[in-house]
């Protein structure tokens, strides 16, 4: 039995590199960016909405489907804003949406934080991948918090967590690191 020396393996790592960053144009995704950003006020909430795009690319899919677990974490945080001091911290948010993928039954489970650690069962990819990049609804603070006539920002970004594998892959599999991203923050202001 053979055994890979550790100049083999990183030999072997350099090669997999130039071909997936030379070679493979499209291993990286387009630029991740936040949309369809809204923010309005429940009877006792504010209500945070928005979806990323630019997040999915065909390599990241068939790791997915290859059993890779893959987590996107988003931040939020909302400022009370004030003219001639820092900006208060209202608050100070993190949830994450996981996808898996289950072989056995052909489905897709997505489990969203925010929603209790809840998991959906979805068949088709792009219906999951959907579900995986979008907040609809979120509470970001009870309206107590808020005081009338204040303007307030809310400021998000997400990003794809980075993936743990066993260290003997590392060296095989180290191209995936390609494929994290993060968004820049955004920022929507609103009035209370």
């Amino acid at each position: 039995m053979h055994f890979l020396t550790k100049k083999t393996a990183v030999l072997a790592a350099v090669t997999l590199f130039l071909h997936f960053s030379l070679l493979t144009p499209t291993l990286k995704a387009e630029e991740a960016r936040i949309k369809d950003i809204a923010v309005i006020n429940s009877w006792d909430h504010c209500i945070l909405s928005f979806s990323v795009t630019g997040c999915f690319t065909e390599e990241m899919k068939k790791a997915i489907d290859n059993g890779i677990d893959t987590t996107f974490t988003f931040y939020i945080e909302l400022y009370e804003v004030r003219e001639l001091w820092w900006d208060r911290q209202v608050a100070d948010l993190s949830v994450s949406h996981n996808i898996k993928y289950d072989n056995l039954k052909k489905v897709y489970m997505v489990t969203l934080s925010e929603k209790g650690d809840k998991v959906f069962y979805v068949e088709d990819f792009d219906k999951a991948k959907k579900v995986m990049s979008e907040i609809k609804g979120f509470g970001i603070t009870r309206l107590h918090n808020l005081q009338k006539g204040k303007l307030y920002q809310v400021r998000m970004m997400t990003e794809l967590d980075k993936i743990t594998l066993p260290f003997y892959l590392d060296y095989v599999f180290f191209f995936l690191s390609l494929w994290d991203f993060e968004t820049d923050w955004y920022t929507v202001d609103f009035s209370y």
